[in-house]
């Protein structure tokens, strides 16, 4: 059986190193399963791709598509011409795309027209926000995948209602949690942790790349400044991403308990995020990680695509008004949080499920 496996973007090397990793076991088991790793370059900052693989430990991808850059139109039409001749070139049996990155779709639909199998992991997640891109590619991705791996059991109705049927729904868990809990003693202090006077659960982790909140400047700086003064001085770690720094810049922000640092790999970002207070994002898998690590989430966002980590797990959706985020602050200060809980399946074992229900169904 030969599986291609597609990764183009941060997000998903971290799901798909456990995927790798079981198919790796089911081998010593003496199953008939192999893969090709396909990495289409949507990334290229070595932050935001080479890094990932080499801590994850994932093998060096067969192939690198190199289709970095562009506008959103001009990236998905190169992973389609890129990936068409791949596919051609390497048939497989299934292709196998993960979350909701532009990669994810394109390869779908090229698979697709190459009347290939196609499995989605983290299917069936859903904001019902269309101004977001991710949506787009979630909607696309799932209105031709043959088999959908799910997180959680919201995914699982989304899929339900659109007409999915059961058989073609397995839900398996979270690949994302699959790889904190592998490398939870693996996590490297950052070399700046100490240069700041950092203390264990004595200071804020925050993160925002959404155009709706970086790029409109005054909004920027306004959720900056309500953040900035109401977490009781306590040190922010924002690692800022080089096209938000130069939006930043220009705002000419002095807050001395704000703290700019470059991106992380995942091994230093996951361990300021398990060693802080709190988390500050517009993130949605960030909110997955904090609600295992049991670690209070406050989301700039007004909707979600993970429902159950508000539900079951420790975030809150503060919104995209500024002014919100002070009675949050004030929450969590009066040690009013939610303890939360994790989520059904959330144990470090999706991918092994993944891999035995790929060896079934094929």
């Amino acid at each position: 059986m030969r599986i291609s496996i597609i990764a183009g973007a941060r997000p998903n090397f971290m799901k798909i190193a456990p995927i790798i990793r079981a198919i790796a076991n089911a081998q010593k088991n003496g199953d008939n399963i192999n893969y090709r790793l396909i990495h289409t370059g949507q990334h290229y900052d070595h932050k935001m791709s080479a890094t990932f693989f080499e801590e994850l430990n994932i093998p060096s991808p067969d192939v690198n598509l190199e289709c970095g850059g562009g506008t959103q139109a001009e990236q998905t039409a190169a992973i389609l011409i890129a990936f068409e001749k791949e596919l051609l070139e390497n048939p497989a049996d299934l292709v196998l795309v993960v979350g909701d990155v532009t990669s994810t779709m394109a390869c779908a639909i090229v698979a697709k027209k190459l009347n290939t199998k196609v499995a989605h992991v983290e299917a069936g997640i859903r904001s019902f926000d269309l101004t977001m891109p991710e949506e787009i590619n979630r909607m696309v991705t799932d209105s031709i995948t043959d088999y959908f791996f799910t997180t959680s059991n919201h995914a699982n109705s989304n899929l339900k209602n659109v007409g999915i049927s059961k058989d073609r729904i397995f839900h398996v868990g979270n690949v994302m949690i699959d790889t904190l809990l592998v490398n939870l003693d693996r996590l490297k202090k950052p070399s700046f942790f100490d240069e700041l006077s950092l203390q264990n659960g004595k200071y804020f982790v925050m993160t925002m790349h959404r155009p709706a909140n970086v790029d409109e400047q005054q909004k920027l700086k306004e959720f900056i400044s309500q953040i900035t003064s109401n977490v009781q001085g306590l040190p922010i770690v924002f690692p800022m991403h080089p096209r938000t720094k130069k939006i930043f810049d220009n705002l000419k922000i002095v807050a001395n308990n704000l703290h700019i640092v470059a991106p992380l790999g995942y091994l230093e970002f996951n361990y300021l995020v398990k060693n802080s207070f709190a988390v500050i994002t517009d993130s949605g898998g960030i909110t997955e990680e904090t609600t295992v690590l049991g670690i209070p989430c406050m989301t700039l966002r007004d909707n979600t695509e993970r429902p159950e980590t508000i539900e079951e797990g420790t975030n809150e959706l503060v919104g995209t008004n500024p002014q919100a985020i002070k009675a949050y602050l004030e929450k969590l200060f009066a040690g009013e949080w939610k303890k939360g809980t994790i989520p059904n399946l959330w144990d470090g074992r999706a991918a092994e499920r993944i891999v035995k229900s790929i060896l079934n169904l094929l």
